[in-house]
């Protein structure tokens, strides 16, 4: 295991491993690491002969400073978590390093920079689109792998790679669960321990709504999730909202959508945790 603290000795790094024609995957983490990153990674070391792994919270994709703060870190833990693996590079860069001057990218995309995420968090995307471009340029990977927790954030990074006409192939990758079926987070770290109790009732109705698909109608189920949360004492809902997987568009009838999605955010405290689900048979 590498690992490598500047841009330009990153750069320096890809330069030279160019010359060896090796095929580079890419992970981009906030850090925390958990399970569902360390499936990434390893997924990526499969299918490629070198693999980055970057580790940097990113200021810019935060609408909300006290979220930032407290966002969970252990470089320490990380790379203790990642000491093993053969044909990897840590890049992890100071905040100092990344925006030596204040930016943010402006980006838009249609509905999927002005709806869910986007509508409740300003500015988010273009803080990770910000941030990915920096990433991405100095990485210059051929293959990027994300989890599809994040549903929203990976069809940004799509999008915005098809408008660029950059080289990176996106790769998404399931969601990785606890056993009680707990969307994989590095923010499920800062939950207290009957909060960690309760979060497995999120994925628990996303499951329930499944089932429903062929007893209720799009709009009856969000009536109907919104109503088990707005009377569980422990959940604040941020959304549920039913949308066509491909174009985000809220969905009006089963049949208007070749991958209806149900996506979730809820709070859990101060804890704000996001979930999906596919609402088809695959």
């Amino acid at each position: 295991m590498k690992i490598i603290y500047t841009l330009q000795d990153l750069v320096d790094w890809r330069k030279n491993l160019t010359i060896l024609n090796s095929s580079v995957g890419f992970v981009p983490t906030m850090g925390a690491l958990h399970f569902g990153h360390i499936s990434l990674i390893e997924r990526a070391l499969e299918e490629n002969e070198t693999v980055v792994v970057s580790i940097f919270v990113n200021p810019t994709q935060f609408n909300d400073s006290n979220d930032f703060l407290h966002y969970p870190k252990n470089n320490e833990g990380d790379l203790e978590m990642l000491k093993d693996y053969t044909g990897l590079v840590v890049f992890m860069p100071t905040t100092s390093e990344m925006y030596p001057s204040p930016e943010k990218e402006q980006y838009h995309s249609g509905l999927l920079t002005s709806t869910l995420e986007a509508k409740l968090r300003p500015g988010h995307f273009d803080g990770v689109i910000t941030i990915i471009r920096k990433l991405f340029n100095a990485v210059e990977a051929h293959q990027v792998y994300f989890g599809e927790k994040d549903f929203q954030q990976l069809a940004v990074i799509k999008s915005w790679v098809t408008i660029e006409k950059r080289q990176e192939k996106i790769i998404p990758c399931p969601t990785i669960r606890e056993e009680d079926g707990l969307a994989m987070s590095s923010r499920n770290q800062r939950l207290s321990e009957d909060q960690r109790k309760e979060a497995p009732f999120i994925f628990q109705m996303l499951q329930s709504a499944k089932a429903q698909v062929a007893s209720q109608s799009p709009a009856e189920m969000e009536i109907w999730i919104r109503s088990v949360f707005h009377e569980h004492p422990m959940f604040r809902l941020d959304y549920f909202e039913i949308i066509d997987g491909n174009s985000f568009a809220p969905l009006a009838d089963w049949e208007d959508s070749s991958l209806p999605m149900a996506m979730i955010a809820v709070f859990l405290g101060e804890i704000r945790l996001i979930d999906n689900i596919a609402l088809t048979a695959q």
